[in-house]
């Protein structure tokens, strides 16, 4: 059976493209109707597209799949945006009034347009994160209403390179994709994985993806800082492929051997893992790989947090996501590294979710495009319009248990639509004409520049000789 309420969101990964179909419970919980994936490990990396046409087929692969799982087509989609060049940057916007007043909505706009429209040299503002005002000496995080004389907007603009977003967009403009909204991935899983509590009290949400590592900070219900680091779990299995293997079976190795905190057993013969071509190799050898590239990985991690400013401000701590978190002992390694008590992992975001339990709840890697799909609103399913019953059907069906168009029968917006269907077919008649005109002056401008041909020549040689003045005499 055909669904016709569902909403859809895709996230471009490093990894893979992923798409999901779904709808929201009314007790909060998401219902999943749909899932299909494309690997992306051609044209994306760290996060940016860096081929338009892959990415584009790769995208309406995964609506033609969601929209065979649905039976209904898909009109719109929500597509989180993340990447290496995100990040934040503060900005102060003041204004000094004449007199000490009432701050006014206006004066609150007129401060948040001044800040969008800040330079900044191949860089676009995403978005916005809302912070406090500073009016005279209090800060007010809502400041209309409040009287003084200096306002303040402290703003935090979510900003990446342009490239990041230009490429994003010709890729669905080529898919013939429309984009219900552009959403901060890095926000959308906050908003999934983080409670009010721990948002309100101070955490800072690192997701460790496989090709950048996105560090989000939070204190009061505001985001503070936001940085992605290029570096994730698919760095780690590059360098353990270094030992002569396929990146496919270093990725196995690790996930199925890697320890952070690995010691060799009290025995004379050293614990190995055997390869799929027959070579042995040590389990300390293999650990003491993963475990530089995790600890080079958690120092830069560390750096952004001292960087935010707000490393002794996170009473709930830190907590860990994405697929590589799910690497054994990560979170007692930075709790060293640290020095700080609170740091947990978390795998799972907190709605309730239904269906497709064995793909979407058993790593946490899919946890953005869970908060994508939580973060929608808007229904998108293509609404297709409804033929007019006709007499018979009418006749057979009570009127009253079928909605009717309101404007079906409005004369004035007939009206109004004939006027601009002439308006219209008069502004294509003008142009035309207008192109024709140019067309014809242009052609004797060349005529003029160009001078008589040689027919024309020879025709007024022979009149000049045969009507000469002498023989008019």
């Amino acid at each position: 059976m055909a669904t016709t309420e569902f909403i859809v969101a895709i996230e471009l990964g490093s990894s893979k493209i992923s798409g999901l179909a779904g709808k929201k419970n009314s007790d909060g919980s998401i219902q999943v109707l749909a899932y299909a994936h494309e690997d992306a490990t051609s044209f994306i990396h760290k996060g940016v597209i860096y081929n338009i046409d892959k990415t584009a087929q790769a995208v309406t692969s995964i609506i033609n799949k969601l929209e065979g799982q649905l039976h209904s087509s898909i009109a719109k989609v929500y597509v989180g945006i993340g990447g290496q060049s995100l990040r934040t940057v503060k900005n102060v916007v003041s204004r000094v009034l004449e007199q000490e007043g009432i701050i006014s909505q206006e004066l609150v706009d007129a401060i948040s347009d001044e800040n969008l429209e800040t330079p900044l040299v191949d860089m676009n503002i995403l978005d916005v994160a809302p912070q406090e005002y500073k009016i005279d000496n209090s800060l007010q995080a809502d400041p209309v209403g409040v009287a003084g004389k200096r306002i303040t907007g402290q703003f935090l603009n979510i900003v990446a390179r342009t490239s990041l977003k230009k490429n994003l967009e010709h890729s669905f403009e080529q898919a013939k994709v429309e984009t219900a909204d552009l959403l901060i991935a890095p926000v959308a899983l906050a908003n999934a994985v983080l409670t009010e509590g721990e948002m309100r009290s101070g955490c800072a949400l690192v997701d460790f993806g496989a090709d950048t590592t996105t560090v989000s900070v939070y204190k009061n219900n505001i985001l503070r800082f936001l940085s992605v680091l290029p570096l994730g779990g698919n760095n780690i299995t590059r360098d353990i492929a270094s030992l002569q293997m396929e990146e496919s079976e270093a990725e196995q190795l690790k996930l199925k051997y890697g320890d952070m905190l690995y010691e060799e057993e009290g025995t004379d013969t050293p614990a190995v893992c055997t390869l799929e071509d027959g070579r042995n190799i040590e389990l300390n050898v293999l650990n003491n790989i993963i475990e530089a590239r995790a600890e080079e990985i958690l120092t830069n991690v560390w750096s952004q947090l001292q960087l935010s400013g707000y490393e002794d401000k996170l009473l709930s701590g830190v907590v860990f996501t994405g697929g590589g978190a799910n690497l054994k002992n990560l979170e007692e390694v930075f709790r060293k590294r640290s020095k700080m008590d609170k740091v947990k992992t978390t795998r799972f975001v907190h709605n309730t979710i239904h269906g497709f339990g064995d793909i979407l709840k058993k790593d946490g890697m899919q946890n953005t495009l869970l908060g994508l799909l939580a973060a929608g609103n808007e229904n998108c399913c293509l609404q297709e319009a409804k033929p007019a019953a006709t007499a018979t059907t009418a006749t057979a069906a009570p009127a009253s248990t079928k909605p009717t168009d309101m404007f079906d029968d409005d004369e004035a917006l007939k009206e109004q639509a004939a006027a601009a269907r002439a308006a219209k077919a008069q502004r294509e008649k003008e142009e035309k004409e207008r192109k024709e005109r140019e067309r014809k002056e242009k052609e004797e401008k060349k005529k003029k520049k160009e001078g008589p041909n040689w027919f024309e020549k020879t025709f007024n040689k022979l009149s000049n000789e045969i009507f000469s003045d002498d023989d008019l005499k």
